[in-house]
C-alpha cells in the first residue's frame, strides 16, 4: 500500500491509469486461464470481468481515491454498489459502442479499442464524481 506522500506524489488520474491496467491484466489473465482449463467462453469472460472488477475495487479504494473510501458498514456497501454499477455502466457503453460500430462496417476489434478507451472515459467519470466524492 502506498504512504500519503506517495499517493500524492503521482497525480489521481495517472493512479486510476495504472489501477486500470492493472484490473484489465486481472481480467484478460482470467479469461485466458479459463479458456486454457476448457472454460465455456462466456463463463471465462464473466469470470474474468468479475475479477477484473474486485481488482479495479481495491486499487481504487487503497490507492487511487484512499482518502475518499467511506467507513466500513452501510456506507461502504454502498459504495461498493455503486462502484459495480460504474463497472456495468461501463460494460453497457462498451457493449453498445462495440455493436454500433461493427454495424457501420468496422472491424470489430478496432470497434473494441475504442470502446475500451470510451468505457475508460466514462467509468473514471462517474467513479470520481458520483462513487468516491
Amino acid at each position: 500500500m502506498l504512504s500519503r506522500v506517495q499517493r500524492c506524489a503521482a497525480p489521481v488520474f495517472l493512479r486510476y491509469v495504472l489501477a486500470s491496467v492493472g484490473a484489465l491484466a486481472v481480467d484478460m489473465g482470467s479469461f485466458l486461464a479459463g479458456l486454457a482449463l476448457g472454460v465455456p467462453a462466456v463463463a471465462a469472460s464473466v469470470l474474468g470481468y468479475a475479477l477484473g472488477i474486485t481488482a479495479h475495487w481495491m486499487l481504487s479504494s487503497t490507492v487511487v481515491f484512499a482518502d475518499d473510501v467511506a467507513a466500513a458498514g452501510a456506507a461502504r456497501r454502498r459504495q461498493q454498489a455503486l462502484f459495480v454499477a460504474s463497472a456495468l455502466v461501463g460494460l453497457g457503453v462498451t457493449a453498445l459502442v462495440v455493436g454500433g460500430l461493427a454495424r457501420l462496417g468496422l472491424d470489430p476489434r478496432a470497434a473494441k479499442l475504442a470502446a475500451v478507451g470510451i468505457s475508460f472515459v466514462v467509468t473514471w467519470l462517474l467513479r470520481q464524481r458520483v462513487v468516491f466524492r
